[in-house]
């Protein structure tokens, strides 16, 4: 958490708040965060930048500036706040963007665990973090022929977690997925269907639609954005339930690859 959809939310929400504002400088107050360059060069870099859009790739958020791609992950908790020069700053706020109308962006995390890149536009792609991801779900060549391709031995829960394979679907929605399509999360990847296949890119697909729509899953301490709270969690079927909503099963849970995973046992058979 945050997944796909929540991070479309973040960056629908940025995007109404932040564009063509200039970095006049920034402060960071855990080092940490900055993955590349070392925080001094960062600083250096950033200053005087132009925020001219906001994308997504995957979990990432892409501030597309004057010469450079921010990226941002925001990991477990990670959020951004907008404030004015001189409010108070809170202890979570470990990295302050100030634009040059006296307003700031201020990023948020109170474990600490997020990620920032400071990479050349024309390397974005090119370079780690984003070079070795899969499809987006809704590329067109996320086909039945490229799943056989990639899928293996492994639980289907653990690829489909795989951001290598496709990109954006965390622990929530895969739990959706599978439920959706049918699938007992421990069944091998290399032992699915063609059908099998086709129904967990369509129900990945409206799935992530519908979250993105409802603004995400607003679940125990996370928001996407301050005053954002997202309705998805009215929506799941499975994830987090007691009684299954087709046959009126206990849902079971049980860990599959290191992750919570919920599932009914008489609706998803392996």
């Amino acid at each position: 958490m945050p997944e796909l959809p929540e991070v479309e939310t973040v960056k629908n929400t940025l995007k109404k708040q932040i564009l063509n504002k200039k970095i006049i400088l920034s402060n960071i107050y855990w080092d940490n965060i900055i993955a590349s360059p070392e925080v001094d060069e960062f600083k250096k870099q950033i200053k005087n930048q132009k925020i001219n859009n906001i994308l997504r790739r995957g979990k990432w958020l892409m501030f597309e500036l004057d010469d450079y791609f921010l990226l941002s992950h925001l990991r477990m908790e990670g959020k951004y706040f907008i404030r004015n020069k001189g409010d108070e700053r809170n202890k979570h706020e470990h990295v302050i963007f100030l634009f040059d109308d006296n307003t700031e962006l201020r990023y948020h995390d109170t474990r600490k665990f997020g990620k920032m890149y400071l990479i050349k536009k024309e390397e974005v792609y090119d370079v780690k973090p984003l070079k070795n991801l899969g499809k987006e779900p809704w590329d067109k060549t996320l086909t039945k022929e490229y799943l056989r391709e990639k899928l293996n031995i492994k639980p289907i829960k653990t690829l489909l977690l795989d951001q290598s394979i496709i990109v954006g679907i965390g622990n929530i929605y895969v739990d959706e997925v599978l439920f959706q399509s049918k699938l007992h999360p421990e069944t091998p990847g290399d032992t699915l269907k063609d059908e099998d296949l086709e129904n967990i890119i369509k129900y990945t697909r409206l799935t992530l639609e519908k979250a993105i729509e409802l603004g995400g899953t607003t679940v125990k301490s996370y928001t996407s954005s301050e005053g954002v709270h997202g309705r998805f969690q009215n929506e799941l079927l499975v994830h987090t339930k007691e009684m299954c909503p087709n046959c009126n099963t206990k849902i079971t849970k049980k860990t599959v690859g290191g992750r919570g995973t919920y599932f009914c046992k008489k609706c998803q058979k392996r």
